[in-house]
């Protein structure tokens, strides 16, 4: 399975998301540090999750961290985070 579908598959199972976008912006990242040939080493993830309401923007983001903790630590550089309404 690829880096891209691992992150879908745990944000998935642990937020439930009315809406999620998980995009590899790798290629623009060429040059860059971090970036290797194939991919999947910069990502931009957009969810929209109950579970992330009324929540602090930096536990939003830590929840997500933690979540994806294996990814990080296995490859994935970067990770911006986008936190859309619950819909």
């Amino acid at each position: 399975m690829s880096t891209r579908a691992d992150i879908i598959s745990k944000l998935t199972a642990a937020f439930e998301p009315s809406a999620l976008e998980v995009i590899d912006e790798s290629e623009s990242h060429r040059g860059h540090a971090g970036h290797r040939e194939g991919g999947e080493t910069h990502f931009r993830v957009r969810i929209g999750a109950a579970a992330l309401a009324g929540r602090s923007r930096v536990d939003q983001h830590r929840m997500i961290l933690d979540c994806l903790s294996g990814e990080l630590a296995g490859g994935v550089h970067a990770l911006a985070i986008e936190i859309t309404p619950a819909g």
